[in-house]
């Protein structure tokens, strides 16, 4: 009995944190410490393809009007848009955990609404890779001479706390959409094709409008999953705004327009057929979205929605450059 008590008291004793919710009333449970995979959880790498593709499609609309790869400039260009996901996914872990926004979520669980985590050290690691974008944003600015995109870079990283943050965040009033569209889609694709041509050819455009509607596909499809949850704690979002089979239409809409328009491209490239190959990601997350039976399984349709961009990106920039 005594070597019993002794081995159970040697025991490392777990941090009991609450569960999400209203504190007064949330149950005390036991959970596990937290570990380095959970902050790469955090980051939601699934999500980073959506920052990937513009950068691609950018320089290739690029390469169209200067034939040479500035890759200094490109790869600068990823990192900004990499660090700008990555911290945007950690402040809105920070600005839904401390609504209770996540507090019945379907997907992993979050740092700051599991407890583990202390919410101001997640801020300030989302706040982090925002100044880690600027700075590199800075030497864009400062390499190639473009002293207005300083106005452009800040109001990036406006529009990415502000989607969850502050007190009126928009991504609570259906508009998550609509930023999402012009940031992920507009300003990363138009604005990476600039700094390396300093014009905007047709395809660059083209491009743009097709990434920006992936990426407001991942959106919806998250929002999908969350529907009940986020109707429950007062999150407007689109998908809440327009009901789960208008949100279905809206989804496939924005994962056929972006062929639509490569098939367009195709006319003047022949190779842009080969974007036609993304469908093989593209078709099981519409019919996933169409026939999911539980929640859960919208985490695999988001994960095939970033997969279908980024084939997407690849075929399109090999079309424009090949």
């Amino acid at each position: 009995m005594a070597a019993s008590s002794k081995r159970k008291s040697s025991a490392p004793k777990r941090k009991p944190v609450r569960t999400s919710g209203n504190p007064a009333k949330r149950p005390i449970v036991e959970a596990p410490p937290i570990t380095a995979r959970d902050w790469i959880g955090a980051a939601r790498l699934r999500t980073l393809p959506l920052a990937i593709a513009p950068v691609i499609i950018g320089t290739g609309a690029a390469q169209l009007v200067d034939q040479n790869l500035h890759w200094v400039i490109a790869l600068a260009c990823l990192a900004v848009a990499v660090l700008l996901q990555i911290g945007v996914n950690f402040t809105n872990d920070y600005s839904d955990g401390i609504r209770g926004t996540d507090a019945h979520r379907v997907g992993p669980a979050r740092l700051t609404a599991s407890g583990r985590v202390n919410p101001r050290t997640v801020l300030n690691i989302g706040l982090i890779f925002f100044a880690l974008a600027a700075l590199v944003g800075l030497l864009i600015v400062i390499r190639t001479g473009q002293w207005w995109m300083l106005a452009v870079g800040a109001a990036c990283i406006v529009a990415a706390w502000f989607y969850t943050g502050g007190k009126r965040p928009y991504g609570y009033f259906g508009l998550g959409e609509v930023f999402v569209f012009v940031f992920f889609g507009l300003v990363a694709t138009l604005g990476t094709t600039w700094v390396q041509a300093f014009q905007l050819p047709q395809e660059a455009w083209l491009g743009a409008v097709a990434v920006g509607l992936f990426a407001c596909g991942v959106l919806l499809a998250n929002n999908l999953r969350d529907i009940d949850q986020d109707r429950a704690v007062g999150k407007r979002t689109l998908t809440v705004l327009i009901g789960r089979r208008a949100t279905q239409v809206v989804y496939t809409v924005f994962l056929v327009v972006p062929f639509l328009l490569s098939s367009f491209i195709a006319l003047l490239y022949p190779i842009a057929w080969l974007t036609l190959m993304a469908l093989l990601a593209g078709i099981p997350a519409i019919v996933i979205v169409w026939m999911h039976r539980q929640a859960r399984e919208l985490v695999v349709a988001l994960g095939l929605t970033s997969l279908t961009a980024i084939i997407y990106a690849g075929a399109l920039y090999w079309a424009l450059v090949g």
